[in-house]
């Protein structure tokens, strides 16, 4: 069974910074392109960015770019994403993805 686990949301202040974890299992991690998708309040999944399995290649959405990175340890089973330059219209719940399967998100809210 497929789990996806999230974590690192919070609340910060516009322009700070924070680091999204998803804890990865019941499947081999390292073979596959993971993603980060996002949803904002009252709004559809808006995705954001990608990463092969070997973590050479990523792509970004033009809102995140340039803000955002996303990594992988294909040794822990965990992707990551770093966000920088955080803005108010960033917040959202997050969430990373394989195939049909995404965890339970993590709330990123940022305000100040």
């Amino acid at each position: 069974e497929v789990q996806l686990v999230e974590s690192g949301g919070g609340l910060v202040q516009p322009g700070g910074s924070l680091r999204l974890s998803c804890a990865a299992s019941g499947f081999t991690f390292s073979r596959y392109t993971m993603t980060w998708v996002r949803q904002a309040p009252g709004k559809g999944l808006e995705w954001i960015s990608n990463i092969n399995s070997g973590g050479t290649t990523t792509s970004y959405a033009d809102s995140v770019k340039g803000r955002f990175t996303i990594s992988r340890d294909n040794a822990k089973n965990t992707l990551y994403l770093q966000m920088n330059s955080l803005k108010p219209e960033d917040t959202a719940v997050y969430y990373c993805a394989f195939g049909n399967d995404r965890g339970k998100g993590t709330q990123v809210t940022v305000s100040s």
